[in-house]
């Protein structure tokens, strides 16, 4: 009998930068590797959160064992709320992680009796076939892990995200030494971390950041405000210490912020010495060179304390001449147009901007092509699959697989849904399962359809014309000219004659002497074929147009 092989199935995370989520099973057993979110682009109007589609795991929901968690970070966890609504399987994570998931299924009202289980890096778990232990990686987040995997067929190691930082902010760097260990015994497959495998040489120390707001912080005339992601512990920190260096509080503004500011101080993920955080209510009649804010807003979310501010729009915190503000993070790919409005707003207000482009006050948290290489010759893997990026990072990361001696027909580059089958000696792609995006807009749990996209584009770019048909009961014979109504298409003012003329084209259309009702469905498509037709002639836009029937 053939033994069963080892499947590899990403659900997503490989062809975009978010939403990930990896499935690996083995005869009856399934485990989960991330369940993230991907916030959504230009082209996805209306749409507040994209998550992947997973109902791979629905169908296959019996043979569960777990769902494991690198860290703590949105494009990890997000997908969680959603996902245990529909699951009752156990995740695993580190302290931190595990105190971020109850902060978001509390802010989701998910249903949070499910059994959420803390592991320490350096452990190990079993969950069917496969014996999973959790090793130390230093990422922009503390309390990040890689997996090594033992499966029936060989070793695997995830690296989750990573980079290589000898002088981390919690003092906990990657373990190198369990990874070369590890290689010494042969490693079967790598999956690692490809989000910057365009960047050449190192990812900087998150040290240099700390000197950098030190800096900013010792030298700003008034008040410092301080944005970044609420996930980014190890910035607060830097923050903190700093404030309290050079004399100043901190204010800890926006829900989100507070929520993981609280969790991560009662956990010790947080050290504050007493006196430094302050209370929103403390800040009248403080001089501003005492004070520091710390703040969300960092990618220019519209509903973010900073973005409020930045509008004039905040209830407690005014933007005065002479602040200094500090954009801790750097855009995520398609926010870069809200971010800088966010930044000439500040400056329109009088207030002095760092970020990204002018000032080191940010470092990345992934491994540039010099650390990827590193953990490429540490592990030393058979095969080797990219994970976490776009196409083209997946690409550039599978050549420096091959340049670093991985042969080409080992490196496998996977896209979302499909499945690897890996043997001892051979990994192939043997087929897909259904992936993609989910939308979830509003409150709707379940997601949007890709068609609700579709019309929205359309209304979009140009617009919908109504048509409003009386006929009569009894003959069914159309009564006087249809109506037409027009919204986002052209001015109805200026364009009367247009509008008039296709009044006439329509009853033209649907005055077909004879007496029995025609159809509506025949109607309508008349319509929609005789104005498609005419306005495309007349404007080269294509409205939505859409039919209406009364009957009198």
């Amino acid at each position: 009998m053939a033994k069963p092989r080892l499947k590899i199935i990403p659900l997503g995370g490989l062809s975009e930068i978010g939403k990930n989520m990896m499935v690996m099973e083995y005869a009856d057993d399934i485990i989960v590797i991330d369940a993230g979110l991907m916030f959504p682009d230009e082209e996805m109007l209306g749409v507040d959160l994209v998550l992947p589609d997973f109902s791979y795991l629905l169908e296959n929901r019996e043979r569960i064992r777990g769902i494991i968690i690198t860290h703590g970070h949105e494009d990890h966890v997000g997908a969680l709320p959603y996902l245990l609504l529909q699951l009752n399987v156990p995740v695993y994570s580190t302290k931190l992680t595990q105190g971020l998931i109850s902060v978001k299924l509390k802010q989701r009202r998910a249903r949070s009796e499910t059994k959420l289980k803390v592991i320490s890096p350096g452990s190990g778990i079993t969950l069917g076939r496969f014996k999973i232990e959790f090793f130390p990686v230093c990422h922009s987040i503390p309390d990040s892990v890689g997996l090594i995997i033992y499966t029936p067929v060989g070793t695997i190691v995830h690296s989750g995200d990573f980079k290589l930082d000898y002088t981390p902010v919690d003092g906990k760097p990657t373990n190198l030494s369990r990874l070369a260990q590890l290689g010494a015994q042969g490693v079967l497959l790598l999956l690692s971390d490809s989000t910057y495998a365009e960047l050449p040489g190192y990812t900087p120390s998150e040290r240099v950041v700390g000197e950098n707001l030190d800096r900013v912080i010792a030298e700003a005339p008034g008040r410092v405000i301080v944005t970044t992601f609420s996930s980014l512990v190890s910035r607060i920190q830097q923050v903190i210490d700093s404030a309290a260096k050079h004399q100043r509080r901190v204010f800890i503004v926006g829900r989100s912020m507070s929520d993981t500011v609280r969790m991560a101080l009662e956990l010790g993920y947080l050290n504050a010495p007493d006196g430094v955080l302050a209370r929103l209510d403390e800040l009248k009649g403080m001089p501003h060179n005492k004070i520091v804010f710390v703040t969300t807003g960092s990618q220019g979310e519209p509903t973010s304390a900073l973005v409020r501010m930045a509008n004039r729009d905040h209830r407690q915190v005014h933007i005065a001449r002479g602040d200094t503000v500090v954009i801790s993070a750097t855009p995520i790919p398609g926010n870069e147009a809200l971010v800088n409005r966010t930044v000439d707003n500040l400056f329109k207000q009088g207030a002095q901007v760092f970020y990204d482009r002018v000032a080191q006050v940010h470092v990345h948290g992934h491994a540039s092509q010099e650390e990827l290489k590193l953990l490429l010759n540490l592990t030393k893997p058979k095969f080797f699959m990219p994970i976490h990026g776009e196409y083209r990072h997946l690409t550039l990361h599978a050549k420096l697989a091959e340049s670093v001696g991985i042969p080409k027909d080992n490196i496998l580059v996977l896209e979302d849904g499909d499945i690897l089958e890996l043997s001892p000696q051979a990994g192939k792609i043997t087929g897909k399962v259904t992936s993609g995006n989910v939308y979830v807009d509003g409150l709707s749990g379940g997601g949007i359809g890709s068609v609700v996209l579709r019309d929205r584009r359309m209304l979009s770019r140009d617009g919908i014309v109504m048509v409003i048909i009386a006929v009569n009961k009894q003959t069914g014979k159309l009564i006087g000219r249809p109506d037409i109504v027009s919204r986002g298409f052209v001015d109805i003012r200026e364009a009367k004659d247009m509008i008039e003329k296709s009044r006439n084209l329509v009853a033209r259309a649907l005055d077909h002497g004879r007496n029995r009702p025609a159809d509506w469905g025949f109607i309508s498509t008349k319509v929609k074929e005789v104005l498609n037709r005419f306005y495309y002639e007349q404007t080269k836009r294509r409205p939505m147009i859409l039919p209406f029937m009364v009957k009198v």
